[in-house]
């Protein structure tokens, strides 16, 4: 999240150089910033301009250049080529086009091809239940369910005998023991109350939705990795997250005796192991758990106990920029999902620099109507990017201001900036640009800023693959001798189905059923593979540009 160029007609460019060896001397010697400066005239219109530089995977940058500037680029020695940036691809969930995934590959020996889409594989999945009406679930040119299966579908409030189908084939609910809190205004049945489940089940296997986004961000086509694999709901989790231990073993215990193939579970119990999954892997069920999302620190990895595959989550190629125009004309990047605010994002509003936007600070400046920026770096490596924003979000908000700008190392949280849409929108950047925001705000007389309308960036010009700064870093406190996690995969802004609608979650929640689904297709085309077998085929996978191989990244 770097400042851009405050022409009114540029847009971004993508620059491409060569590799080191085979530069111009002039060019090798010059930094990204010079390269540029050297076309715009100066080093602050640089500054202003680069929006991402790329220094691990290639070299070169993005800026918000005009088309004259970025022909002048093109011209220059060492640069490979200059491309306009690209917009809402095709394909939503974005994230198994991603791994390599894509739904309709060119060639049969493509996973998905050979696994024949994850055809009457039955993944079962202990969560929050489902969302049986969504479109991700339409059971249409589903045969019978396979003759193994055992399973049953229970009843409840507003889920009857048709909510299952030959897609979602079993459903169950485990409500004992659970607190009356945690039952509070919850579906006494498989249905889905907070999404969560939902959000899992078709990131594993749902159909092919066309025209799915969120807001029209991420506009395309949503599906599951295993798409034709079957569906055992198993809803062991209530109200906001509560799982019983006791719930979750009657659900492991129901799943071996059903039937399942996988059992994908995106929960945990801190330094302990969930019972009961030792006896599904020894009956041949691949079990996937996530890892947690207590990161960055160490130590705080979950379900680490070797029969299982543990997940840790990480970035895709994709982003969410966001424009902050200041009243000096200058232009920054944030990341947000900031496509349908109460506030109309063509005006400018007085801009505040509050710090760490606690009660005191608030109290000491009038934010009313004002957009306000939090920046608290001191604090940031002490408190969860997504706790921090929260408190800052709901503090900024009941204060009357108009906007947030939310400083964070990470920007791994902005799918929370969602949750203060309809309040008023809400910005992340990074502490170089929230220093550059305040001394703004702190120098000028009457600081102003717009923010603008957020939009899609896929492809080359996001750094990816990164671990997300939330997931649960090894070793485990419980079993440190096992390096764990296993292996991660993509669990940051995924898009999947949430109710009737498709929203974005993050969490190593949403990593693990991208390896379930790979478990699946894996089980689908070597049926007779044991749950170890399956495993060691995920972990040891290697990457290459021009390889069909899914690209998970190993964590070692």
């Amino acid at each position: 999240m770097l400042p851009v160029s405050a022409d009114a007609s540029s847009k971004l460019y993508i620059v491409y150089m060569g590799q080191k060896k085979h530069d111009d001397p002039s060019v090798v010697t010059a930094s990204h910033h010079d390269v540029l400066a050297s076309v715009l005239g100066s080093k602050d219109e640089a500054q202003r301009s680069m929006v991402y530089t790329y220094k691990h995977g290639f070299s070169g940058f993005a800026a918000m250049l005009t088309e004259s500037q970025a022909r002048t680029i093109a011209s220059l020695p060492g640069v490979i080529t200059v491309k306009a940036n690209t917009h809402y691809q095709t394909h939503t969930t974005r994230s198994w086009d991603f791994l390599g995934l894509d739904h309709d590959q060119s060639s049969p020996s493509g996973l998905l091809k050979k696994a024949k889409y994850g055809e009457d594989i039955i993944v079962g999945v202990v969560d929050s239940g489902i969302w049986p009406e969504s479109r991700s679930f339409d059971d249409s040119g589903y045969g019978p369910p396979p003759a193994r299966w055992r399973g049953t579908c229970q009843t409840g409030a507003a889920f009857n005998a048709t909510s299952c189908n030959r897609k979602i084939i079993g459903a169950r609910w485990y409500a004992g023991g659970m607190s009356a809190e945690a039952l509070e205004g919850e579906y006494m049945s498989p249905r889905d109350l907070n999404g969560h489940g939902t959000h899992v089940a078709s990131t594993i296997a749902g159909g092919q939705v066309r025209n799915a986004s969120h807001g029209g961000l991420g506009a395309g086509a949503a599906r599951g990795g295993a798409p034709r694999s079957r569906l055992a709901v198993y809803k062991a989790c209530w109200g906001r997250g509560t799982c019983g231990a006791a719930a979750v073993l009657a659900a492991i215990d129901d799943a071996i005796s059903d039937g399942v193939d996988v059992l994908s579970l995106s929960l945990s119990f801190q330094d302990q192991e969930i019972p009961g999954t030792l006896h599904a892997v020894e009956r041949g069920i691949t079990v996937v758990f996530s890892a947690g999302n207590d990161g960055s620190a160490a130590q705080t990895v979950s379900n680490a106990v070797p029969w299982v595959l543990t997940v840790a989550a990480s970035t895709i190629d994709r982003s969410f920029p966001t424009v902050l125009s200041l009243g000096n004309n200058e232009k920054l990047v944030g990341q947000s999902l900031n496509y349908n605010s109460t506030v109309n994002s063509g005006n400018f509003h007085t801009l505040i620099s509050a710090g760490s936007c606690d009660e005191r600070a608030l109290s000491s400046a009038n934010v009313t109507g004002a957009v306000v920026l939090c920046s608290a770096p001191w604090s940031a490596s002490s408190t969860p990017a997504g706790q921090g924003f929260a408190g800052a979000a709901s503090r900024v908000a009941q204060a009357g201001a108009r906007g947030l700008i939310f400083a964070h190392q990470s920007s791994n949280i902005v799918d929370n900036t969602d949750t203060c849409r309809r309040a008023m929108p809400c910005v992340l950047v990074d502490f170089e640009v929230a220093h550059r925001i305040a001394t703004y705000a702190n120098s000028a007389q009457m600081p102003e800023v717009r923010i603008s309308k957020t939009f899609s960036v896929v492809g080359n010009g996001v750094l990816s693959p990164r671990v997300a700064a939330f997931s649960s870093r090894g070793p485990s406190a419980a079993f440190p001798g096992i390096i764990k996690p296993d292996i991660a995969a993509p669990g940051v802004s995924i898009l999947a189905a949430v109710g009737g609608s498709y929203e974005f979650m993050s969490g190593t929640s949403m990593a693990c059923p991208h390896v379930s689904a790979v478990a699946a297709l894996l089980k689908s085309i070597h049926p007779d593979w044991s749950p170890a077998m399956i495993k060691s085929a995920i972990v040891t996978t290697g990457t290459h540009p021009n390889s069909q191989t899914v690209k998970f990244l190993v964590l070692i």
